[in-house]
C-alpha cells in the first residue's frame, strides 16, 4: 500500500470536510476548496480524520492514491492557515509596486512590466524589493510565484533578477582578460 496514501489526514478544529460523489469539499476559516476524486479512489470522513483508499493495486491507482491524499491534505491545511512564498528582487533600479489588482515591475526593460494578480491570491510588497505571495491553494501560490520569477529569472553573472526568498544562485566567473602577446 502507498506509504503516503495510507496515512490519515488529521482535520483541525474549524475545518469541515464533506464528500459528495466524486467531489471532496473542504471549508475552513480562511476559505473553501474542492478536489475531484478520480475513478477508483474513495474518501471516507470520520470525526476528526479523512482516509483515502483505492480499489486495486494497479500502477495508476497506486500513483493516484498518494497524489489525491497529498492534494486533500494541502487543501485541509490551506483552509485553516494560508500558504506563503517569498520573492526577492535583486538589481540596481529593480523594484515592484502594487497598484490595485496589478503589480508594476521595473526590471531593467525599457518599459514597466504589469502583472495581474489572480483571484484567491494576495501579494504584498513588503519593501520595493520583497514580495510575499499568499493564498489558500498551495498549487496556485507556487504557480503565481513561479510566473513572477519568470518575468526576470536570476542571471548567473551578477545575480540580478527575481528569485525565491533564500534561493541560492550559483555565480559564474565573467570573461577573463585575453593574454597579451
Amino acid at each position: 500500500m502507498s506509504r503516503i496514501g495510507r496515512l490519515p489526514i488529521v482535520v483541525p478544529a474549524g475545518v469541515k470536510v464533506t464528500v459528495a460523489g466524486d467531489l471532496v469539499s473542504i471549508k475552513g476559516p480562511k476559505g473553501s476548496l474542492e478536489q475531484a476524486l478520480p475513478e477508483g479512489i474513495t474518501c471516507q470522513v470520520d470525526a476528526a480524520e479523512v482516509k483515502i483508499s483505492r480499489k486495486d493495486d494497479s500502477r495508476s491507482q497506486r500513483a493516484l492514491h498518494g497524489l489525491i491524499r497529498s492534494l486533500i491534505a494541502n487543501a485541509v491545511l490551506g483552509t485553516s492557515e494560508t500558504f506563503k512564498r517569498g520573492l526577492e528582487i535583486i538589481g540596481v533600479g529593480y523594484r515592484a509596486e502594487a497598484k490595485g489588482d496589478k503589480l508594476e515591475f521595473a526590471l531593467g526593460f525599457s518599459h514597466p512590466v504589469i502583472f495581474p494578480i489572480p483571484k484567491g491570491i494576495t501579494i504584498t510588497v513588503e519593501k520595493q524589493t520583497r514580495l510575499m505571495v499568499t493564498g489558500i491553494d498551495k498549487q496556485q501560490v507556487g504557480q503565481v510565484a513561479a510566473n513572477i520569477r519568470f518575468l526576470r529569472p536570476p542571471e548567473p553573472y551578477k545575480g540580478k533578477g527575481i528569485r525565491y526568498a533564500g534561493e541560492f544562485v550559483q555565480r559564474k566567473a565573467g570573461k577573463s582578460a585575453a593574454g597579451s602577446a
